[in-house]
């Protein structure tokens, strides 16, 4: 059973960073906390793997200090992977699609965005460990009472928007490539990804999680 959790967990960790590389493709804005990454970036001369290192071990040190409940394989998984292989996914599509149409963004965003919202139930459900920023929603949940995830997670993902576009600007990043790390894309996200992980945690996630338990 622990066996099945954890490669639940890990395609979960994977798969979100391959469906990331898709938004970049899009060029229609990226989720709410790769823009927030892409703000601090532009300031920063740190390679993207690295920085994604770096400010992921910074939210981890909260999620153990509040509840190391939600940290485990995946956190670590997340935390040390999943920077380089969303620029090995976006490097690799962007060899095959050099100049994407709109009809090429369009799908690569639906896509990302929807695979993205799954494969972040896979690992939740899975509970063992999960991303330290999904963590930050979880604890204020769950731990602290807040609210509900989908709510706080709504929460959560305006702050990133609002402090990319922010830091994007501070590096004298060009305005007019704003809409490619915060666009129309980032805002449909930041208002539905919440709501669609919590749909696919009740429908598959944790279905499938029981069926496996069972077998």
């Amino acid at each position: 059973m622990k066996a099945k959790r954890i490669i639940m967990s890990f395609l979960g960790v994977i798969i979100g960073a391959i469906s990331i590389g898709f938004f970049k493709l899009a060029a229609f804005g990226v989720d709410p906390f790769q823009s927030f990454i892409s703000g601090i970036d532009q300031l920063s001369t740190i390679n993207f793997g690295t920085l994604y290192v770096i400010i992921n071990t910074c939210l981890l040190l909260f999620a153990l200090i509040f509840d190391r409940h939600y940290i485990g394989i995946a956190t670590l998984v997340n935390l040390f992977l999943l920077g380089y292989v969303v620029q090995f996914s976006y490097d690799t599509l962007h060899v095959f699609f050099p100049n994407p149409s709109i009809f090429v963004r369009g799908i690569a965003f639906i896509f990302g965005f929807v695979v993205l919202c799954l494969s972040s139930s896979m690992y939740i459900t899975a509970d063992l460990g999960v991303s330290t920023y999904d963590a930050i929603a979880l604890i204020l949940a769950n731990t602290w009472k807040i609210g509900k995830f989908k709510y706080i997670r709504i929460c959560t993902d305006l702050i990133c928007v609002i402090a990319g576009t922010a830091l994007y600007l501070l590096g004298n990043g060009n305005p007019s490539q704003i809409p490619t790390i915060v666009g129309v894309g980032t805002v449909l996200t930041a208002f539905f990804m919440g709501p669609l992980i919590d749909f696919f945690n009740r429908t598959i996630s944790g279905p499938m999680l029981k069926e496996k338990d069972h077998n």
